[in-house]
């Protein structure tokens, strides 16, 4: 019986509408059994009773290796980020939601079963998509944007309120800052999130231009340590002979020339706060030993001081390099790097979430408007088929140059790929000749158009061939192109989407 159908209002209608009623509900439940990714059941104790075939291809993912490790378990301890219980305790269902755990991203529904008296007996969960980004791109999209001016609005709403003591460096960016819905940039999001739970010390590894920076700031705006102050140093920018009054401080006096009142360092500067090491792998290997001390003894020595000056700084350090590599070759200390190697977090380049590039185009078009008091640029088809072909060494940041070279050159509010190919090859970027070779040679002119038509048309032909392969069999013809039976249904009947 469907969860929200008055039970009462049921027993008063005749026998032959009571069995329709039933064999409805009925219907639905096997529809929802086999058109969706999983179906499971918890009990009014929230533990799992039931779970169907589809939902058990996700145990491995999960962590179990057997059903009976799964089934009969508190479901908030066998699926990470769970909702269920709190559909029991209200009553009320959920249903659309995303679902984040280490089986992936889901689009899930949560429902309340209910008895005759309508008492909450239980929930029926049902993952409805098992790749949304893929399934609700433009929807995920549209959501990310207004996710970040949503949290942009209540991160300066809170800053007035907060009125922080002059000279506060407070974080700039939120985790919605970090735009983007690929399978990367979702599992870079998850980590940062859990990371900011922790205290630990966070090491950024990645690309330069790829966010990490971004991602520290928003880490410390989602830790315990908000309210204090965030301290950058880019450590590849400050001379080696600087390094040391830069992090530790100078005593009054030091040496000639020094403030006579002395001066604070980076560590002292971020008591009570994140200290964000920028670069740490071009740290000079003189100066790592007492980074390391610093790191264990919660305490700095001044440069000209004997005295020990304690302080409570979280440390989120990022790098370019391969830390590892530099430790084999004796260019930085094994016990700094497990010092600082508590949680690793990588940051996926940009040539790894290509799908992310439409959203970041738009993202970063209307920064640039607002930069230069004009409109946001359109980014023609072609033009982003273009740029979702390049390497992007530089990644987010040599996107942002490109784009705003184009929009800053052109004479109009479009940009399509003739304009961006005199951008990119002026930026002497090697890969755009056999990108606009391969686009506009014979046959060529194909690619020039929207990736999701192309995909699309793709997937039809792929499903055609299996479907010629397999007699019309549709179950052998999803298990042949790697798809749940609904997905392939779904294709079938709205190829574009």
């Amino acid at each position: 019986m469907p969860a929200s159908m008055d039970m009462q209002a049921t027993e008063a209608l005749p026998r032959d509408a009571q069995s329709i009623l039933e064999l409805a509900a009925r219907s639905m439940f096997e529809l929802f059994a086999h058109a969706s990714e999983g179906m499971m059941l918890v009990d009014r104790q929230a533990r799992v009773v039931w779970i169907n075939d589809q939902y058990r291809r996700f145990l491995p993912a999960l962590g179990f290796e057997r059903e009976e490790d799964f089934v009969g378990h508190p479901v908030s301890t066998v699926v990470q980020n769970t909702q269920m219980h709190k559909v029991l305790e209200t009553g009320k269902p959920i249903l659309i939601d995303l679902l984040t755990n280490r089986a992936g991203t889901f689009v899930v529904s949560r429902i309340p079963l209910r008895d005759s008296v309508g008492t909450v007996i239980g929930a029926l969960g049902i993952v409805l998509f098992d790749q949304p980004e893929a399934n609700l791109q433009p929807l995920i999209a549209k959501f990310s944007l207004l996710q970040r001016d949503l949290d942009e609005a209540r991160r300066e709403l809170a800053a007035q309120r907060s009125q922080p003591k002059a000279g506060v460096r407070q974080s700039k960016y939120t985790f919605a800052s970090f735009v983007g819905a690929s399978p990367a940039a979702v599992e870079v999001k998850r980590q940062a999130r859990r990371a900011a739970q922790s205290s630990s010390p966070v090491l950024l590894l990645g690309e330069t231009g790829t966010g990490k920076e971004l991602l520290a700031h928003a880490i410390h705006a989602s830790s315990a340590r908000s309210n204090g102050p965030f301290i950058g140093v880019n450590i590849a920018a400050v001379p080696d002979t600087l390094l040391e009054a830069e992090f530790f401080g100078v005593a009054p006096g030091a040496y000639t020339g020094a403030d006579r009142k002395g001066r604070d360092g980076k560590f002292k500067l971020a008591d009570g706060g994140t200290l964000f090491l920028d670069e740490i792998g071009d740290m000079p290997q003189g100066l790592q030993a007492k980074l390391l001390r610093a790191l264990q003894e919660g305490e700095i020595e001044p440069l000209g001081s004997n005295r020990l000056v304690p302080f409570d700084a979280r440390v989120i350090a990022a790098t370019s390099r391969d830390l590892a590599a530099l430790v084999r070759e004796g260019k930085f200390r094994e016990d700094l790097f497990y010092r600082l190697n508590v949680l690793p977090i990588r940051v996926a380049p940009l040539r790894e979430r290509r799908a992310d590039i439409p959203v970041l185009v738009e993202m970063l078009g209307e920064d640039i408007a607002l930069r230069s008091g004009t409109a946001p640029p359109e980014v023609l088809p072609d033009a982003l088929a273009l740029l979702a072909g390049q390497r992007w060494r530089g990644n987010i940041r040599e996107l942002r140059n490109v784009l705003e070279q184009t929009a800053l050159s052109s004479d109009s509010q479009t940009i399509d790929a003739s304009q961006l190919e005199k951008i990119l090859r002026g930026a002497g970027l090697d890969e755009i000749a056999p990108a606009l070779k391969q686009a506009k040679g014979p046959g060529g002119a194909e690619l020039l158009r929207p990736l999701s038509e192309q995909v699309a048309e793709l997937e039809q032909r792929a499903i055609a061939a299996a479907l010629n392969a397999t007699g019309g069999n549709k179950l052998a013809t999803a298990r042949l192109l790697g798809i749940s039976r609904a997905t392939l249904y779904g294709r079938m009947e709205n190829p574009d989407k």
